[in-house]
């Protein structure tokens, strides 16, 4: 074999292991980025030992917040005559939602399945995101179809819940 075929070779096969080192470690990154994304609501919801839960009755909904009174269900939690949720979690005015209140704040999420599927939404979008990588980038189309299929599940099941 002529030298200079071997050494377009060992080139090709550098390319491909670049390849795959680059486009694993985006799709790894895309996948840790939408867990961080998740986990600073999906924690309240998740982890209730020692949280403040109650519920919440809407009594304003604005552009991007709603407010409402907040009275508590736990031992140790207090109500409160105003706090504020999130209005992209598909909340009306006029009706009550279970919550907890995020430590030091005002600020509360839904809880339940409708909170907890709505906290991992943005890990739905990083699977959606991931699965094109991994299987355009990686050339692992069964792998990109699970991930792609996992994320879809996710996000339409949140959308069916709230």
């Amino acid at each position: 074999m002529p030298a200079h075929a071997s050494s377009r070779h060992r080139t090709a096969a550098a390319l491909r292991l670049g390849r795959l080192v680059v486009m694993g470690t985006v799709a790894v990154l895309i996948l840790i980025a939408g867990v961080w994304a998740s986990w600073g609501t999906a924690q309240h919801v998740m982890l209730s030992k020692g949280r403040e839960r109650g519920t919440m009755a809407v009594a304003d909904c604005g552009e991007d917040r709603c407010t409402g009174a907040y009275r508590p269900v736990t031992r140790g939690s207090t109500a409160r005559e105003r706090v504020v949720l999130d209005s992209g979690v598909a909340v009306e005015e006029g009706r009550t939602y279970a919550v907890a209140v995020k430590p030091g704040s005002d600020e509360v999420v839904r809880t339940g399945a409708a909170g907890l599927l709505y906290a991992w939404v943005p890990l739905g979008g990083a699977l959606l995101l991931a699965s094109v990588v991994v299987a355009g980038g990686l050339r692992r189309s069964r792998a990109g179809w699970a991930l792609g299929g996992a994320g879809l599940a996710l996000v339409t099941a949140a959308f069916l819940a709230l």
